[in-house]
């Protein structure tokens, strides 16, 4: 008997060769029954999470040689309810803890379906378009068999962002190619027409979204846009931040955007002396071994400097495209290689972070756009247009200083306070970035935009040496890698 049940995995359908044995192993108290034939060696493990790292091979117990079909052939998991959908000669619908399976009449497996796991067998990917084309209707609460015409879009839209559009036409091919088996000739007409919407070479009916926008060349990133949505909702379910910004006799607002300037270059890599910033702002002494660096500074100063200039916010989409280029182009006037004002043509990323795909910049700016307007206070609409361009990433270079110089016309146009990031505070600042491109919590940007306000609008930026000395006692210079290992932060002016 122990060698029986040591040669069977934790989870198994009983059948008549090991009934004995099973029969006597629960007596033994060495088994545990889950379900109708269904046992497991797991004694203490909830039943579902038993079920789920098991589905598979459980599958095959109840159901041996079964395609996996419908709408489990594109998820490749069970559906919301736990259903499985399988296409099998025998066998009726099975509930178990977690999950349902399925199986329905039709013709099984046939040459270009995927051997799959435990002797199933797995749904071409265009065989299961095909039979996710065929309506079906939810039954008993439980989930219609295929899915919806906006879920098969999404899925279709995502093998056209994965794998291009030479991707949907093979799919399309392959389909009709399979069709006269199955005699599924009008689904394959239906995916044709669908496919061609998609990519907007013939007229006709889209339900989603992402479908629609694609078909008008706006094809977008769904997963930047529920980042949007949660930095949209969390910014409008917090209590308003009001904090006008004081008036300031001269030379405090020069002080304060000379600063804003140097720490946002600083941000980004482009570090000078304080002293030599000086000298490239104000006396346009340009080093010779750093001309571009200097340049991305001076660039960044006359934008920042320019209360005309930061005092424009976008009225509409094609506003916020013209501000977008005209500032990046100012930003990076001296890498011209770096092609200012143009998006980006191949894909960028910050470490593990990639960014939106070139192809993609356009539809997801409009639809992030979209939720822009909804936002009330100077504050949210900062915070939220600067993640906006930080996530979309749309140029070559200057994206992190356009992201930021977005956000502070936000706050200038409001009459509040501007955000400055201080050196010692980038890592917090970029941290809380990642938290939400990552793992979509929005708490942390929040938080480091909120606190960073707080400390703009408390440095006095009376002049550059008064205030060089003050930011100097709030820890504002130091590098941040280095004050998180001396245990120092970013302090309030005394």
């Amino acid at each position: 008997m122990n060698r029986v049940l040591d040669e069977l995995p934790d989870a198994f359908v009983s059948h008549t060769a090991i009934s004995r044995d099973v029969s006597r192993a629960m007596k033994a108290g060495k088994l545990r029954k889950l379900a109708s034939r269904l046992y497991t060696k797991n004694l203490d493990d909830d039943p579902e999470d038993i079920v789920k790292r098991n589905l598979w091979g459980i599958v095959a117990g109840y159901f041996p040689g079964a395609l996996v079909a419908d709408r489990t052939a594109l998820e490749a998991d069970p559906a919301s309810d736990g259903s499985v959908c399988l296409v099998s000669e025998r066998g009726r619908t099975t509930e178990l803890p977690g999950v349902v399976l399925r199986p329905r009449r039709g013709p099984g497996s046939i040459a270009s379906d995927t051997p799959f796991v435990n002797g199933l067998y797995l749904s071409s990917r265009p065989r299961a378009y095909l039979e996710n084309l065929r309506p079906s209707r939810a039954r008993g609460g439980r989930v219609a068999r295929t899915l919806t015409r906006t879920e098969l879009e999404e899925h279709l839209d995502r093998l056209i962002r994965v794998s291009g559009e030479e991707a949907a036409n093979r799919l399309r091919d392959e389909a009709r190619a399979v069709a006269s088996e199955l005699d599924m000739e009008t689904e394959a007409a239906d995916l044709q027409a669908l496919i061609g919407a998609m990519l907007g070479t013939r007229e006709s009916r889209l339900d989603s979204r992402v479908g629609r926008s694609r078909s008008r060349g706006r094809a977008y990133d769904p997963h930047r846009l529920e980042l949007f949505h949660g930095l949209h909702q969390s910014l409008r379910d917090r209590p308003p931040t009001d904090r006008p910004a004081p008036h300031r006799k001269a030379p405090g607002p020069v002080t304060l955007a000379f600063f804003e300037a140097y720490f946002s270059n600083f941000v980004e890599g482009t570090e000078f002396l304080v002293d030599e910033a000086v000298q490239i702002v104000f006396e346009g002494a340009i080093p010779r071994h750093r001309p571009a660096d200097a340049r991305d500074v001076i660039g960044t100063w006359r934008l920042v400097s320019d209360r005309e200039e930061m005092s424009r916010t976008p009225k509409d989409f094609e506003a916020l495209l013209g501000l977008l280029r005209e500032r990046n182009a100012k930003i990076m006037a001296g890498r011209p290689e770096m092609r200012p004002s143009e998006f980006k043509e191949r894909q960028n990323r910050a470490g593990q972070t990639i960014f939106v795909a070139p192809e993609l910049v356009p539809g997801t700016l409009e639809q992030g756009f979209d939720l822009y307007h909804s936002l009330e206070s100077p504050f949210e609409r900062a915070a939220y247009m600067m993640f906006l361009v930080s996530e979309v990433h749309p140029f070559e270079d200057g994206n992190g200083r356009v992201a930021r110089v977005m956000m502070n016309a936000e706050l200038v146009a409001g009459g509040e306070e501007r955000i400055v990031i201080p050196t010692v505070f980038r890592d917090d600042y970029l941290a809380a970035l990642r938290a939400l491109s990552r793992t979509q919590r929005t708490e942390p940007l929040i938080r480091a935009l909120d606190y960073a306000q707080r400390w703009t609008i408390a440095v006095d930026w009376a002049s550059i040496a008064e205030t060089q000395r003050q930011l100097e006692a709030c820890n504002a210079f130091l590098d941040s890698g280095e004050a998180e290992i001396e245990g120092k932060r970013l302090h309030m002016p005394r």
